[in-house]
């Protein structure tokens, strides 16, 4: 079984999501249409994360102007995205660039028995590559879309799809993913 990881696609990243926008959408158009399993995830920082005794290492790194606040109008998901269906594992928030640390990520994909991850969203030089690296260290076979992911600079972009293809799984175009996805060995 293959899940779709759709990460941050949110207001605060809008001049990176973007123009990635109808690949993710067609993305989450097929999964959904195919009854497999989408993740949203939705990056944010608490008060207390941002304030508090709770400080991490990110908030200290960007600082809490910096940092995106939990429910703050840019924590929101960007209104031209899919809306999650009634299937998909709603929004899975996360505080920090790996989509699997401090949240359920890996049993909820394990529980419903998935063995690969698609990985689309932004920044693909932050949380995707980070979440991309850390599902194959976990053992799901990964494919990153690389036209459905997006960062604030092409050579950003480009540098992180090398070194995931370097030895962290394979970058696919969004078609060549619905192609695989179609054909019997998908």
């Amino acid at each position: 079984m293959t899940a779709l990881l759709v990460i941050d696609m949110q207001r605060h990243f809008t001049t990176s999501a973007a123009p990635i926008t109808a690949n993710v959408n067609l993305l989450i158009d097929h999964f959904h249409s195919d009854d497999l399993t989408v993740v949203y995830t939705q990056h944010g920082h608490t008060p207390a994360q941002l304030s508090g005794a709770e400080v991490s290492e990110l908030v200290r790194f960007w600082g809490p102007d910096g940092s995106i606040h939990r429910f703050a109008e840019s924590w929101h998901l960007l209104p031209d995205l899919l809306p999650p269906a009634t299937s998909d594992v709603q929004v899975q928030d996360k505080d920090t660039y790996d989509a699997f640390i401090h949240t359920g990520l890996e049993e909820t994909l394990r529980a419903r028995r998935i063995e690969r991850v698609v990985v689309c969203g932004v920044l693909t030089n932050f949380c995707c590559e980070t979440t991309a690296r850390s599902a194959f260290n976990r053992g799901f076979e990964t494919w990153v879309a690389s036209d459905a992911c997006g960062a604030e600079s092409q050579t950003l972009h480009s540098n992180s799809l090398r070194a995931l293809a370097a030895g962290f799984g394979e970058v696919l175009s969004t078609k060549e993913v619905l192609q695989r996805l179609q054909s019997p060995r998908g």
